[in-house]
């Protein structure tokens, strides 16, 4: 065996065959269509601190181990912050940027992130990241959003981070009302209201998967998008041929949900589908209805997994109010490789007291479970 480690600034000089043989195309964010296409469709920008570095190991001229990877010159589009470590670096002096991120752009999606047919691979691609991390003179690398399989591969110089999503695990539920039937009486109300609400309004929904959209509908889904980013002030990644390029490559995986109002559209959430997972992705509307963001990023997306038989829905980072309409806590975790001896043993401190802290904040979460039978957060 001749390994070899090769880092590419683009995954179009390696065959997407080759790429996807080395994951089991559960998780779609980590298939090559999705990564390629964010850079082929201008979704990765310099100016907004990503530049393609994947991690490839090789033996001979064959690809068996790699991770996704980027230069990073700030923490923008990657929902683990460590806006306090870069703070704490300039504290003292010293550069925290650029680093060495794997993970996949703007998605804070648990997925496979050591992409290998086996462990000792996986170990493999883990040194790399660290001595190749130290060999350019990089302060730390990340891996964000592994799986919980993949963490016992990390060595003690790896720093564990944890904190809290919320997601929907079904049951095995009949229906909506099957769902409903197992909280209790102030939560099951509340959806039923707010699902009333909408309907009285005479807003009609169609889920729609990438071949079933006809560009109208794409157009729609991506001006919804932007509407979000508008509203805040920020600047929408995603482009309108990336969403095409979904529509085209991952058609199956794409699906879109979309609000109309007197036969126009007036909201829509744009999901990814994976073996047994829905993704929530984004949302946006030019109306303002009673329980409609609800209904079109919650609800829409429950009955979708019902009627297909997945078994849990992921509707994105961050929103206690998603407890009340069954959406309970789970952990999700990413590791640290940091360079600096000093800077490591602090955050390794810093580290165990945000782990306790995280902890103590899931079960308090759990506590307000919408079920009448409650569990504990995911594990």
């Amino acid at each position: 065996m001749t390994l070899q480690v090769r880092e590419l600034d683009a995954l179009a000089s390696i065959d997407a065959t080759q790429w996807d043989a080395l994951h089991d195309g559960r998780n779609p964010f980590v298939a090559y269509a999705f990564l390629e296409g964010l850079e082929r469709h201008g979704c990765l920008r310099r100016d907004w601190g990503w530049t393609p570095r994947h991690l490839t190991l090789w033996d001979g001229g064959e690809l068996v181990a790699a991770a996704p990877g980027y230069l990073k010159t700030n923490s923008h589009g990657e929902f683990v912050f460590d806006h306090a470590w870069a703070h704490a670096y300039a504290r003292h002096g010293m550069d925290y940027f650029p680093k060495w991120l794997f993970a996949v752009p703007y998605s804070p999606v648990t997925g496979p992130r050591l992409l290998a047919r086996d462990d000792a691979w996986r170990r493999e691609l883990l040194a790399a990241m660290a001595g190749h991390s130290a060999a350019a003179g990089l302060p730390s690398a990340h891996v964000n959003f592994h799986t919980d399989g993949e963490d016992a591969l990390f060595g003690d110089d790896w720093l564990p981070r944890s904190d809290v999503q919320y997601h929907w695990h079904n049951r095995g539920w009949t229906g909506f009302d099957a769902f409903l039937a197992d909280m209790d009486h102030r939560h099951r109300k509340n959806i039923r209201q707010e699902r009333v609400k909408v309907a009285r309004a005479g807003v009609e929904f169609r889920r729609l998967h990438g071949d079933e959209a006809s560009s109208v509908e794409l157009d729609a889904i991506h001006h919804f998008y932007r509407q979000t980013f508008a509203e805040y002030g920020n600047a929408p990644a995603l482009t309108r041929d990336f969403i095409g390029h979904l529509a085209r490559s991952m058609s199956r995986n794409l699906l879109i949900i979309l609000a109309y109002l007197g036969g126009s559209p007036i909201a829509g959430a744009l999901c990814l589908r994976g073996t047994d997972t829905l993704y929530g992705r984004y949302w946006g509307s030019d109306a303002v209805l009673p329980g409609l963001h609800f209904e079109t990023c919650y609800y829409q997306g429950i009955e979708y997994c019902l009627e297909q038989g997945l078994a849990r829905f992921e509707p994105g980072a961050q929103g206690e109010h998603k407890i009340a309409r069954g959406f309970l806590p789970a952990f999700v975790r990413s590791r640290h490789w940091i360079a600096d001896p000093a800077f490591r043993g602090a955050l390794r401190e810093w580290c165990a007291e945000e782990a306790e802290a995280t902890r103590r904040y899931a079960a308090s979460l759990a506590r307000h479970s919408p079920f009448r039978e409650a569990a504990g957060p995911a594990p």
